[in-house]
């Protein structure tokens, strides 16, 4: 009776050992969810790459910024169901070159950059590797800096303004200052990326918390904007967020710490 009980051997042995080998193949099976996010994601940027070569600039921004969303989605997964893994990591960061470096250099050059010659594409490469350069770093540094901040501008972000500027004026004819202002803002955002200028990361923000009612009038008045202007609102969405680091620099009397690394991505793996 005591062995039984204690599930050491008897009816109940078995059936506890295969309720916990079925556990088991449950959390091994729940891993791959996030990386079937970090495919999708790496998918969605190999598309934008499609639809550019065909001139479907438009589409493309928006295969970017489902990239983003689900580079978003991919890290909060993994956190909530506790399968970080330096795998995931890795995994992450390849997808994000492809989908945050590559696709948006290649959709800003094919689109405007390619009508001002060597100083143009050159920018577009500059995007891609001052891009790649910030993915090594936080792979570096991953997990040493103050998680409330990212250092340099995220690739994300970047990638989001390349893509919102296409969707903004994918139908208007460029003249050639507009050309030339694109370039100028494709140098800035790459030299952004890989400066020391502190983002705010938002991962501070609890929305499970309770909050006041205002806040969910502005969630519904922002969902309201998205609907009906949703090119301007996230052109101005991300400029915003891209100039929030120089201004906040310059707001910010005292440095908080120097701070070597960076935390890249939401909640990277």
């Amino acid at each position: 009776m005591r062995r039984r009980l204690l599930g050491g051997e008897g009816p109940r042995g078995p059936r506890r050992r295969r309720w916990q080998n079925l556990r088991e193949k449950r959390r091994r099976g729940i891993f791959l969810l996030p990386s079937l996010l970090t495919t999708a994601n790496l998918f969605s940027g190999f598309l934008a790459v499609l639809l550019t070569s065909n001139q479907r600039y438009a589409e493309a921004a928006v295969a970017i910024l489902i990239a983003i969303l689900l580079d978003i989605l991919d890290g909060k997964v993994a956190r909530l169901t506790n399968t970080t893994t330096q795998f995931g990591l890795e995994f992450d960061s390849l997808a994000d070159v492809v989908s945050f470096c590559v696709s948006p250099a290649y959709l800003l050059y094919a689109w405007a950059l390619s009508q001002l010659g060597r100083a143009a594409w050159f920018a577009a490469f500059l995007f891609v590797i001052c891009g790649a350069l910030r993915l090594a770093r936080f792979n570096v540094y991953v997990g040493l800096t103050d998680r409330r901040f990212f250092v340099g501008l995220p690739t994300p972000a970047a990638a989001g303004l390349a893509a919102a500027t296409v969707l903004l004026f994918a139908d208007v004819e460029m003249p050639r200052w507009g050309l030339v202002a694109i370039s100028a803002a494709t140098y800035l955002v790459a030299v952004l990326m890989v400066s020391t200028f502190r983002y705010w990361s938002f991962k501070e923000v609890d929305l499970g918390r309770r909050h006041r009612v205002g806040i969910l009038l502005l969630v519904v008045l922002g969902v309201l904007i998205v609907a009906s202007h949703h090119q301007v609102f996230l052109f101005t969405l991300f400029g915003l967020y891209v100039l929030s680091g120089p201004a906040r620099r310059l707001w910010v009397r005292k440095p908080e710490g120097a701070v070597s690394g960076d935390t890249e991505r939401n909640d990277s793996r």
